[in-house]
């Protein structure tokens, strides 16, 4: 029987079907090994706690943050959509009754909103869609303030209640991170960035409160006074506005760790 019998060209066959069966096998189980960690900044090796530590210390040194998605304070829900950085804030929050625009500028705080806002007298509808300087002693001003500070905000959003888990990975946009729960996600979720520096990226509030995404860290927020002609300095009273809790006005809340001046909306 020579080497190029059909018996002998079946047994290379044999040999080499062995041959690369076996490295089809190594080769899938290089890929269910790989590292789940590989090129994130390592965060998601650590506990729960400590993750929840670094999200909040990134965010404390950060210089601005853009915030965005649903709030629930005083049981009432608001949309926001706020640029803040160390110096103020500019954006706008949304109720069911109402629609404000924000900006603050030191503690400058201006504020636009519909001519329904400040009541029915007639000064009260010259202010309607134009920015409004708030004198820092009307209670309109502590009502606001607190959206527009950015440390105020963190404070009272990157809260977590309860027992701390570590949860999937997940990605935030095109950004990959890890979730940190509380209670089984009921005290709240929270999303932090493997990449780079580990900011918070989304955070779910406890018992329904909202969620809201954080974005852009560090980038610049550009914070100029409203142009003149759109601007009315009423003085240093303002027209009565409706009641906290009644129309688009958001309630009174406990004052922020992160400002002595400005309320928290987030309690």
């Amino acid at each position: 029987m020579t080497a190029h019998s059909p018996a002998a060209r079946l047994r290379r066959a044999a040999v080499a079907g062995v041959v690369f069966a076996g490295l089809a096998v190594a080769g899938t189980g290089c890929g269910a090994v790989a590292d789940p960690d590989e090129g994130t900044n390592g965060v998601g090796k650590l506990s729960a706690g400590q993750i929840e530590g670094k999200a909040k210390a990134a965010a404390g040194a950060a210089s601005s943050v853009h915030l965005s998605g649903t709030l629930v304070s005083s049981g009432k829900t608001f949309t926001l959509d706020m640029r803040l950085g160390k110096e103020g804030g500019s954006g706008e929050v949304k109720s069911k009754e109402d629609t404000f625009q924000l900006l603050r500028v030191g503690d400058q705080l201006y504020l636009k909103a519909s001519a329904a806002f400040w009541g029915t007298s007639e000064a009260a509808g010259k202010l309607g869609d134009k920015y409004v300087k708030v004198p820092e002693s009307d209670p309109t001003y502590k009502q606001f303030r607190g959206f527009t500070d950015m440390h105020v905000l963190l404070d009272g959003l990157l809260g977590l209640d309860g027992k701390l888990a570590k949860g999937d990975y997940t990605k935030v946009g095109p950004t990959r991170a890890v979730q940190v729960t509380a209670d089984k996600g009921k005290g709240g979720k929270l999303a932090v960035s493997l990449e780079g520096t580990p900011y918070p990226l989304r955070m779910e509030r406890a018992g329904g409160a909202g969620t809201v995404d954080l974005s852009d860290w560090g980038q610049p927020v550009q914070l100029d006074p409203p142009p003149a002609d759109q601007t009315l300095d009423y003085g240093s009273q303002l027209p009565t506005t409706k009641e906290p809790g009644s129309g688009g006005s958001p309630a009174p809340a406990p004052t922020g760790k992160g400002s002595g001046q400005g309320s928290n909306p987030t309690g």
